[in-house]
């Protein structure tokens, strides 16, 4: 039996840990740490309940913050729950301060690490979750990738040890709750939307909505496009809406609610004539789903979606989004490269496989 410390912080950590830790604990001790880097109920207690992840062992709370500040206190507190638990392997998920946090605190007491979702690059090091997931690569002992273009990123940097194929987690817990969603959701009746007659917006992203100019070049092309759009708005988002006077005057077509739950967001989804966002989980969760994404970045990570045809890349940039929205469409089936369900399985087995030298240093 291998004790594991799961390092999860933000929803789409909570997503792909869902599925794992139901393996991981078959076999195996997990104890879950939550640094509390997404507080909001509607981002956080919510994925707990719906994806039955289990309570968390500690709770950190350490909330919102500067990057600097916010990486700080997450590791000093991780270092703590790491000296008290000793355990043999510790795991962090994707890419945000979370991730980067609990790299460094085992790499630092010398605990093996792994990464769910290793090798993803955007090539864009103005974006803070490019630097955190170049970090946690290069810090970690197993590394599962969920696609052949991260493994060959990791080729490219020298990383070839301890790296394994493992498909993707988010098709886990799609698969597991996608029929679920469908089911219990009652997003669709709630803001009276039909099937494939509104647009999802998902809006975060620093880049996006810090500079008024931006954000107002986005909204401004949304209203044009004459759609319905269901925007579930990100606290960070809602803060500067507010800030800029925007919040009360959006355009009409906007449907503006609070952050949704896992279930109702993924059948929104489903059911939406195409996504809008700045997400990198949604840009996948998109793909998975068999929707069209407009991707309001310049760059990103699952460039799959891309080759694929089924994400386009338009900014901030007011003329493009319209475009997007009235032509973009799909030219070809969608060739599945995540990864076939059972990822959590997969990486389950490598975890169990491990001849674990444990040890926590005393310095």
């Amino acid at each position: 039996m291998v004790k594991i410390v799961s390092i999860v912080g933000a929803r789409p950590q909570f997503v792909k840990c869902a599925p794992l830790s139901r393996e991981l604990r078959r076999k195996h001790e997990e104890i879950l740490v939550h640094t509390g880097q997404h507080y909001d109920p509607g981002m956080s207690d919510v994925f707990f309940e719906e994806l039955e992840i289990p309570r968390p062992d500690h709770h950190l709370g350490i909330g919102s913050g500067t990057h600097g500040k916010q990486t700080g206190e997450m590791l000093v507190r991780l270092e703590d729950v790491l000296r008290e638990e000793r355990p043999d392997l510790a795991i962090v998920f994707g890419d945000t301060n979370s991730t980067l946090a609990g790299a460094l605190a085992a790499a630092k007491l010398q605990i093996r690490l792994a990464h769910v979702e290793a090798g993803l690059r955007s090539f864009d090091r103005t974006m803070p979750e490019e630097i955190n997931r170049v970090v946690a690569d290069h810090l970690s002992d197993l590394l599962f990738c969920p696609t052949e273009t991260a493994v060959e990123n990791l080729r490219k940097e020298g990383i070839t040890r301890g790296v394994h194929l493992a498909g993707d987690t988010m098709v886990d817990a799609l698969e597991e709750h996608r029929e679920l969603a469908s089911r219990r959701s009652k997003v669709l009746e709630r803001f009276a939307l039909a099937p494939r007659e509104y647009l999802v917006l998902t809006l975060h992203r620093p880049a996006n909505v810090d500079r008024r100019e931006d954000l107002e070049a986005i909204l401004g092309a949304l209203e044009a496009s004459g759609e319905r759009i269901l925007f579930p708005v990100h606290p960070r988002t809602r803060k500067m809406l507010r800030e800029f006077g925007i919040l009360d005057r959006l355009p009409p077509g906007i449907v503006a609610t609070e952050p949704l739950g896992y279930l109702d967001m993924i059948h929104a989804m489903a059911n939406a004539k195409k996504v809008l966002t700045d997400s990198g989980g949604v840009q996948k969760e998109a793909y998975l789903l068999g929707v069209p994404c407009i991707t309001l970045r310049e760059t990103t990570e699952w460039v799959e979606t891309l080759e694929d045809g089924w994400n386009v890349l338009v900014g901030s940039d007011h003329e493009r989004i319209l475009d997007a929205i009235a032509t973009f469409s799909p030219a070809r089936s969608r060739t599945w490269r995540f990864g076939t369900p059972g990822a959590s399985g997969r990486i389950a087995g490598v975890v169990g496989e491990v001849e674990v030298e444990s040890g926590v240093s005393p310095g």
